[in-house]
């Protein structure tokens, strides 16, 4: 009896080994710890470029506050010239912002349309400001980017779309804002797909790597997808009959009852 009952204890302390993940596996930007001090090199942030589809909010600020109000969808009500007004509701392409068109266009108060796909925010406003200066005289134009979305899916605890209020977002922010992998996610073979020249191209991630945070793929673009993998332990267990999962759980319960039977009868 002795012995059956010490087979059980064994039993279940394989099942729990089995059912256990390496913790290496489950660390992020691991490091030896005898360079853990060492400075980690961080990526050079260049800014998103813009896509057919990007919603932006432009500002345009100068010394005249008058002289600057054409160039505001924000001032359409405070303006009283009806070239003004005009020209406002004809820049009024969306709601909240400037829409890019599906040529990479945006049409802008007074400049009209101006080509703007593949450009960065910075490049954007630098553009701008030269232009407006046959208009104001010390032009001041901040951008911002109204609909940065990323996705994120596979095994992550809440996969789904997000939509960040900057275009400034990392791997791990993006990672951070579907709740985090879940325990059978693979940390080291993550795929990040990106559209580049028009085309959908995937890059593999490892989030173990302490010099993630030095590629160029760490800060995210518009519209990027990041795929987390099964681990092998999931991928296993999702290709094993679903009828033998429930004979070993079926079989667990009842080495569960038989240990709880032998140590009442003690």
């Amino acid at each position: 009896m002795k012995k059956f009952t010490s087979l059980l204890g064994l039993l279940f302390i394989l099942m729990a080994v089995l059912s256990c993940k390496p913790k290496q596996n489950m660390v992020y930007m691991e490091s030896d710890r005898s360079v853990a001090e060492e400075q980690v090199k961080q990526a050079v942030f260049e800014g998103s470029r813009l896509q057919s589809g990007d919603l932006l909010d432009i500002k345009v600020t100068a010394f005249d506050e008058y002289a600057v109000r054409p160039f505001n969808l924000h001032s359409m009500n405070q303006v009283s010239s009806p070239d003004e007004v005009a020209n406002a509701q004809a820049a009024q392409t969306a709601p909240q912002g400037y829409l890019i068109d599906n040529e990479g266009y945006l049409f802008f108060p007074v400049l009209g349309r101006i080509f703007v796909k593949g450009m960065t925010m910075a490049q954007l406003r630098e553009d701008l400001e030269k232009r407006l200066l046959t208009y104001l005289s010390d032009p001041l134009v901040s951008i911002r980017q109204l609909n940065f979305n990323v996705t994120v899916l596979g095994e992550v605890k809440n996969p789904g779309q997000y939509t960040s209020a900057s275009d400034k977002v990392t791997l791990l922010q993006a990672l951070g804002m579907a709740g985090d992998m879940t325990d059978y996610g693979d940390r080291t073979h993550v795929k990040l797909i990106r559209t580049e020249n028009g085309a959908d191209q995937t890059h593999i991630i490892d989030f173990t790597d302490r010099n993630i945070t030095s590629s160029p793929y760490y800060y995210m673009q518009q519209n990027d997808v990041l795929y987390v993998e099964p681990d092998d332990i999931k991928k296993k267990s999702a290709n094993v009959d679903p009828n033998r999962n429930l004979a070993f759980q079926i079989g667990g319960v009842v080495l569960g009852l038989a240990s709880i039977l032998i140590t009442l009868l003690r």
